[in-house]
């Protein structure tokens, strides 16, 4: 009999990780297989006795074995997986906000490794990798069928050493070396400035373990700048936020939402379905507020955008998101290996399931860039319930907010030249003047 404590919820760029620990004896099934399954299993056993026995070269039994179970686990959906003992060790380390390599979340569509999204002051990023760039090789080794684990492993490396990968982006006649220099990647979850007679600016790049105490404390800062002590307005930047911890997202909604659903899970097995709701102890006014999105914005960052759209509590501003709604399961095993399996998706506060389709920004500001990777292109992906967003009706509506008002406000530099942050702004101030108005005819 398994036992199961100490639940944690992870949400990164291509999972949401429920960690759960067993019984140092390993995971017991729930019954003795029998039937079909028992036949199978016999076949799995006969192919590597064969193997053992006849293969041209010695086989590490430990290997062919980690080797089918990887591609079991695999063939199930683009987020399920199974990890060695080394690479269960990797992705704990990913949700401590520091690591050594290059900085980019990857993905893959159509057995080609693709960029998601490049992460702030990084190399990568200072190298101007995109989102949706190919990854073709890495060193001289191809990337074609490369498990995306793989991938990760050779990026990886210590700091100051060197790496080429060859990308391949629309306009390239052909691949393209990026030479990179590895650097140990503190990935600062929250940034924050004011941005004009106060209303301010925070950027989250991560959902990291200190998040929620951090925002908090970059909400309290620009507040102290503020007349008054306190905001008129507030720019939330979700814009290649891949994800991360599911509860500090959690968190982050409950700053700003009084009381009700923030995001829950549905699954088949028992005790899959969960939910997650505001705690009545919001610590910010209810200011206008804009969330910023766009195709790099995943799963945690997706639960934040829906929850605040939901509520009606903030506009969401960019393009339609990732959509990666599946909530995956991390099940240690006794050897220090792990499976990771797709267990239950989540939904919106409305009951809107992101998976394969996002979030659908309320105010549509820019295109994705072409043969952007989204989770609607990722093999083997859970189905969307219902239509998938198009970027057709993006386009046909961009049109319809092109143009900058006439008395637009004035901005610093950074922020002038980034389009999205500029409409938010006029928005913002437009939604604060109007408020105001509103509060005096009452």
């Amino acid at each position: 009999m398994r036992k199961i404590f100490n639940p944690r919820l992870l949400a990164g760029a291509l999972a949401i990780i429920a960690v759960f620990s067993f019984s140092s004896w390993g995971v017991a099934p729930k019954s003795a297989p029998h039937g079909t399954a028992y036949e199978s299993l016999k076949v799995y056993t006969d192919v590597l006795s064969i193997v053992q026995d006849n293969y041209a070269e010695d086989v590490e039994s430990k290997e062919v074995i980690y080797n089918s179970l990887k591609g079991m686990v695999k063939a199930l959906d683009p987020h399920s997986s199974f990890m060695t003992p080394e690479e269960y060790k990797e992705m704990q380390v990913d949700t401590k906000g520091s690591f050594g390599g290059i900085g980019i979340e990857i993905g893959m569509k159509e057995n080609q490794l693709m960029v998601v999204a490049p992460i702030e002051d990084t190399p990568a990023f200072k190298a101007g990798l995109l989102a949706g760039d190919r990854i073709v090789k890495i060193g001289d080794k191809s990337t074609r069928e490369m498990a995306l684990s793989e991938a990760v492993n050779l990026m990886r490396g210590p700091k100051d050493t060197p790496i080429t990968i060859s990308i391949m982006r629309e306009g390239f006649d052909e691949p393209r070396p990026f030479t990179l220099t590895r650097a140990v990647i503190k990935v600062k979850s929250v940034k924050f400035k004011m941005l004009d007679e106060g209303f301010g600016y925070v950027k989250i790049n991560q959902f990291q373990e200190r998040t929620s105490e951090e925002l908090d404390k970059a909400l309290n800062e620009l507040s102290a700048k503020s007349d008054g002590g306190r905001l008129k307005g507030l720019v939330l930047d979700l814009r290649n936020n891949p994800g991360g911890l599911l509860q500090e997202a959690v968190s982050v909604s409950n700053e700003f939402i009084d009381s009700g659903l923030i995001v829950y899970t549905k699954g088949r097995a028992a005790g899959q379905n969960m939910t997650f709701n505001a705690d009545g102890k919001r610590s910010q006014p209810g200011y206008p507020m804009i969330v910023l999105v766009n195709n790099g914005s995943a799963s945690a960052s997706e639960i934040v955008a829906g929850a605040l759209q939901d509520h009606k509590r903030a506009m969401i501003l960019g393009v339609t998101t990732f959509g990666k709604g599946s909530v995956q399961t991390i099940i240690p095993l006794s050897d220090g290996s792990a499976v990771r399996l797709t267990t239950s998706k989540y939904y919106t506060p409305s009951g809107r399931s992101i998976q394969a389709k996002g979030i659908e920004p309320d105010i549509v500001v820019g295109i994705a860039p072409k043969g952007h990777l989204k989770e609607a292109d990722l093999e083997g992906h859970l189905a969307a319930e219902g239509p998938e967003v198009k970027q057709a009706k993006q386009e046909e509506r961009i049109e319809k907010i092109k143009g900058a008002p006439a008395d637009a406000p004035k901005l610093d530099k950074e922020t002038a030249e980034d389009v999205q942050l500029q409409r938010a702004v006029e928005y913002l101030k437009s939604w604060f003047i109007f408020k105001g108005t509103t509060q005096k005819v009452s």
